[in-house]
């Protein structure tokens, strides 16, 4: 989000340069971030699930101790979580086939691949595809024509997504998944609704209040977007989650890269409504499919659909954890006894 207020800020700055630096500068500029990742990422810790697959385990167990119990190594939270991670990569390589055709070989898997796929389509198309792409074409049908004029509403409207991403980034955690899916979609469903009509009345009776009720419909539009991914697959399928995830979402911004212009020329505000529409379908997909995994470890959602799986991944954690108590014990009088003698 402070990316897009930097290009939104640097756009406008340039935008009167009346040489190629005027599209150049933000070009160039966009290297920095990159740079950045590429400079800063070796500083950031390994992931401990991807140690611990790889049998660096006490790699991982430092990490934990550091950035999960301030560095206490006895940390009895440490010790469980090291046991619940370690378990269940254990648990899921047992059963873990890399083929694409296992991975849609049962209903839990295909359930999660159809919620992967729907997330890759739903973060294109639930109007952002409009707002962040075809701006200028949107207010140019609403009769703000002045280019100064869209560039300053552009960085208007960035700031305001990042007042509402950084509040509900703060709050989001608070609430059950589902719930805030369904207040996403039902709100967004509402919103384009309410901006169909108002761009429908505008081109109709050409108002100004009309054209005004649009840019207040399109501010109040900012504010709705999460995704959950990482909570939604196993880790040994990840990759292959993400990939799905992923082309799907790819082919969703083709589609806003060369479908939208046409039909914002040809059907002008006619053309929401087919937002309208598929909003309605997400409504009703994360009513009916999506599932709740609020306030659970990402160990304890690796089986989210095969409870067959839940029930020995517990019973692993327990022993494992057990196993540890005793061992602990055995060395703390092992270390009495040398006292004593």
């Amino acid at each position: 989000m402070n990316g897009a207020i930097v290009a939104a800020g640097i756009t406008l700055g340039t935008f009167n340069m009346n040489s190629n630096w005027g599209w150049r500068i933000p070009s160039l500029l966009q290297v920095m971030p990159s740079a950045l990742q590429i400079i800063f990422v070796y500083l950031m810790p390994e992931s401990p699930r991807w140690l611990i697959s790889k049998g660096r385990g006490e790699e991982a167990r430092a990490i934990l101790v550091k950035y999960h119990a301030e560095g206490d190594e006895t940390s009895e939270f440490v010790k469980a979580e090291f046991a619940q991670i370690k378990k269940t990569l254990e648990l899921e390589k047992e059963t873990e086939k890399v083929g694409w055709f296992q991975v849609v070989a049962t209903v839990g898997m295909r359930r999660r691949i159809l919620i992967g796929a729907f997330l890759g389509l739903a973060t294109q198309w639930s109007g952002n595809g409009l707002t962040s792409y075809f701006l200028a074409r949107i207010l140019d049908t609403i009769g703000i024509h002045d280019n100064s004029v869209k560039n300053k509403f552009n960085l208007g409207i960035t700031c305001w997504g990042f007042v509402n991403a950084t509040f509900f980034a703060l709050i989001s955690s608070r609430f059950k998944r589902r719930i805030v899916y369904l207040t996403c979609t039902i709100s967004l469903l509402m919103v384009f609704t309410a901006w169909t009509i108002a761009s429908a009345r505008y081109a109709i009776t050409g108002t100004q209040a009309s054209s005004r009720a649009v840019i207040a419909i399109f501010v109040d539009s900012s504010r709705r977007y999460t995704a959950f991914l990482v909570e939604l697959f196993p880790f040994e399928v990840r990759a292959k989650g993400i990939s799905v995830f992923q082309w799907f979402s790819r082919a969703a911004g083709f589609f806003n890269q060369f479908v939208n212009p046409i039909g914002i020329a040809n059907a002008g505000w006619k053309y929401y409504i087919s937002y309208c529409v598929f909003l309605l379908f997400e409504v009703i997909f994360v009513y009916f499919l999506f599932p709740e995994t609020h306030g659970r470890t990402l160990e304890e959602l690796a089986f989210l659909y095969e409870s067959d799986k839940v029930i020995e991944q517990k019973r692993r954690v327990e022993e494992e954890i057990y196993e540890n108590e005793n061992e602990n014990l055995s060395v703390r009088m092992d270390e009495g006894s040398d006292k004593k003698v």
